[in-house]
């Protein structure tokens, strides 16, 4: 059995949800001989550290009934500088004018030699390159599935499973948010601002929903993508972004009746980032509805393949992440 220590940091839904998946998995693991002990877990004001693994079932229901994960003061980048552990799990906001405290946290964590697996995409849509130099000069294994696209896997299809092949184009739809939204107005012939206090309703959409309907989250993934897959050094300042604002029940309606839809779809290959409403036709493989995210890979050898999933959620990102934490350790 080999036995890992972890720490998260970072605990909210993606956080409390990278714990339950620990729970609900702790058999599969040992089966596949694998022992992730949690030693410490920060949120934004609290943290709890225990060498011996922390008791994740308590701590989940203390931020549910108390709002915080322990009596300890030290934050996430303490915890990483000085808590002796093999991994960190960052699941802090994200932010992508400064980074936020996850770019400090994840240096850190390649500073002292950590493996590093997060589920945060400010950072490495704003500092790829220096992310990835810092983890290669300490030899941190660096895994980042959950960035992209939440439970649907499209790093690691591209750079793994499709190992050999030239890939030449991802498009697809990596914001499920505004993929509700356009379902929705097609469904009720419903204006766009009705239509985003339902999702807001129903927790697809945050309150302030900018991020979302004007295009910047999927032109983060979109970056995380040129970087990874193609190699390009791109920041979300070089993706053209146009968002679903402006979108009409009338051009949907319009387009519905041509045989299309309207989606909001962003596109990545060795000469072009971009971000803007599309038709795509009803059969067509990207034509999903709801909240889904799907992906179509053009490849040299394998011709399309194009995947589907959630792209959000905490169990859903968590188990992006647990995926790439078995992926470092399983190795």
């Amino acid at each position: 059995m080999r036995t890992v220590r972890v720490s998260i940091i970072g605990f909210g839904a993606v956080g409390q949800g990278v714990a339950n998946v620990l729970i609900d998995k702790k058999k599969y693991l040992e089966d596949i001989g694998l022992e992730f002990k949690v030693v410490a877990i920060a949120d934004s004001r609290t943290a709890v550290i225990d060498p011996d693994g922390v008791d994740l079932v308590s701590v989940v229901n203390r931020k549910k009934t108390e709002g915080t994960v322990g009596d300890d003061k030290l934050t996430g980048l303490e915890i990483i500088e000085t808590i002796d552990h093999e991994v960190v799990v960052e699941t802090t906001p994200t932010n992508i004018v400064t980074g936020g405290a996850g770019l400090h946290n994840m240096l850190m964590a390649f500073k002292k030699g950590r493996d590093l697996v997060t589920s945060n995409k400010g950072p490495l849509a704003m500092k790829y390159g220096e992310l990835i130099e810092a983890a290669d000069a300490s030899g941190s294994k660096f895994r980042f599935e959950a960035t992209v696209g939440g439970a649907m896997p499209v790093l690691n299809l591209a750079r793994d499973v499709l190992a050999g092949n030239t890939i030449t184009n991802v498009e697809g739809i990596f914001n499920g948010t505004c993929n509700y939204i356009l379902t929705r107005m097609m469904e009720e012939q419903a204006p766009y601002e009705q239509m985003l206090a339902e999702a807001q309703e129903l927790g697809y959409a945050e309150t302030d929903p900018t991020y979302d309907v004007e295009g910047i989250d999927t032109a983060c993934k979109l970056v995380i993508l040129a970087n990874c897959v193609f190699g390009m050094n791109a920041t979300h300042e070089d993706v053209t972004v146009t968002g679903i604002t402006k979108i009409t029940p009338e051009a949907l309606m319009l387009a519905q009746n041509d045989g299309y839809v309207i989606k909001l779809i962003g596109e990545v290959n060795d000469s072009r980032i971009n971000v803007a409403p599309k038709l795509v036709p009803i059969d067509h493989p990207l034509a999903v509805g709801g909240s889904l995210n799907v992906a179509s890979v053009q490849t040299d050898l394998a011709g399309p393949i194009t995947v589907t999933g959630r792209g959000a959620g905490s169990v859903e990102t968590a188990s992006a992440i647990l995926s790439d934490m078995i992926s470092i350790y399983r190795e």
